[in-house]
């Protein structure tokens, strides 16, 4: 039995390996657009307050291609889906670029679309790192994946500065940029070994519990809960952002330097929070999530100066990290196999349906629901409270539960 696990593992950190470096160099495209999506959005559209509309659009391109994507998995394996990902990830980029030189916000919108395929794909890498994991390497798999956005928060941020206003059309060179990406990453998942999945017999009765009886499991409804809250919260924030730093008076160059500190603290966890996971249990460490997502949005409230911006975004990193990574790890250890193709694709769709809303709601409120910038900067932070109760109310209820239930 000890061998089993041993070759089964063996195989898994391969594919772990592969995983991360296609999260540090594909995922890299994710912190570019969303630094400069914003801000071209606020340059193209029509009124300000759908200056995020493009990053909406990213997220809610997520949101829907989130259980097709699952299910086109789990019929033709993880290598066809995350191909198909970069190859929509690249489309996104191309159709994104043109809109940019035709001054064309609905281009532009189209382009974010697709873009949400790739965004899409990219949410399954964590699944895929434990397909073929033990249940002991499961949480420490889905960590070190994560752990491979530490590169990605480099390099994309850094291509930012570069790329931005390399031509003539501004951030025109940062869409050529996530071209290339997504070509050059592709080649990465031919090193991928998971099987493929079985085919499935129609006529054969369904293995495991049906959607609906999954959505009744109080363990998943607490992991979607909480998944969804740490990363829409997340988002609402880090939307605003780069509106926010710029329009405190400081550079693009600079939003791009606390995006990117803000990546970084997303993914740096990611080394020891699998461990913390199994030494404290998940529900503590999503909790320690839900708790910093709050002293980040309180630390935003207390000023504007680059110190604010700077700490509050590392904080609001950290909380995802440790929020988002448990609540998959409660989500994973809740269904079968069997059960996966079903359960994940859901997951996400819920878990994107809220980041969809969290970020249509961060440009309403940064550009008009304040009479300027300090005013809806504080609002955008000051609507994390509701759903941090919301999500701590759901753990407490969790915790509180008998044991054998």
């Amino acid at each position: 039995m000890t061998t089993l696990v041993q070759d089964t593992d063996a195989r898994a950190k391969r594919n772990v390996m592969v995983l991360v470096a296609a999260q540090a160099l594909l995922g890299a495209q994710m912190p570019m657009i969303f630094t400069v999506a914003g801000l071209a959005g606020q340059s193209l559209a029509p009124n300000p307050c759908w200056a995020t509309l493009p990053v909406s659009m990213a997220v809610l391109g997520s949101m829907l291609s989130a259980t097709p994507m699952s299910a086109f998995m789990q019929r033709h394996g993880r290598r066809a889906g995350f191909v198909l990902g970069t190859v929509a990830g690249g489309t996104g980029a191309a159709i994104g670029a043109v809109g940019l030189l035709n001054a064309s916000f609905l281009l532009f919108l189209i382009g974010s679309l697709f873009t949400g395929i790739y965004m899409s794909a990219q949410g399954f890498y964590r699944f895929a790192a434990t397909d073929t994991a033990s249940d002991a390497f499961k949480p420490k798999a889905i960590s070190y994946v994560m752990a491979g956005g530490l590169l990605s928060a480099i390099i994309g941020p850094q291509l930012v500065k570069v790329t931005a206003d390399l031509m003539v059309v501004p951030f025109l060179g940062t869409y050529l940029g996530v071209i290339t990406i997504n070509l050059v990453g592709m080649t990465l998942f031919a090193l991928l070994q998971i099987p493929r999945p079985q085919p499935i017999n129609r006529h054969a009765p369904i293995e495991g519990r049906s959607r609906s009886q999954l959505l009744r499991e109080p363990v998943i409804v607490v992991a979607i809960i909480c998944a969804t809250v740490s990363y829409a919260l997340m988002n609402l924030v880090m939307t605003s952002t780069p509106l926010a730093v710029v329009g405190c008076g400081f550079e693009t160059g600079m939003a791009a330097n606390i995006v990117s500190a803000h990546v970084l603290a997303m993914y740096a966890p990611s080394f020891f929070t699998g461990h913390l996971i199994a030494r404290f249990g998940v529900e503590k460490i999503v909790a320690l999530g839900l708790l910093i997502l709050a002293g980040a949005g309180a630390v935003a409230m207390t000023g504007v100066e680059l110190e604010h911006f700077f700490i509050a975004l590392v904080l609001l990193g950290i909380g995802w990290n440790f929020g988002f990574i448990g609540g998959t790890t409660m989500l994973a250890r809740s269904h079968t196999a069997a059960e996966r193709g079903r359960i994940q694709g859901i997951n996400d769709m819920i878990v994107f349906g809220g980041v969809t809303m969290a970020s249509l709601s961060s440009g309403q409120l940064m550009n008009c629901s304040g009479s300027d910038v300090q005013t809806g900067w504080q609002l955008v932070n000051l609507a994390m409270v509701p759903f941090l109760v919301l999500a701590g109310g759901a753990l407490i209820w969790l915790s509180m539960r008998p044991e054998e239930a």
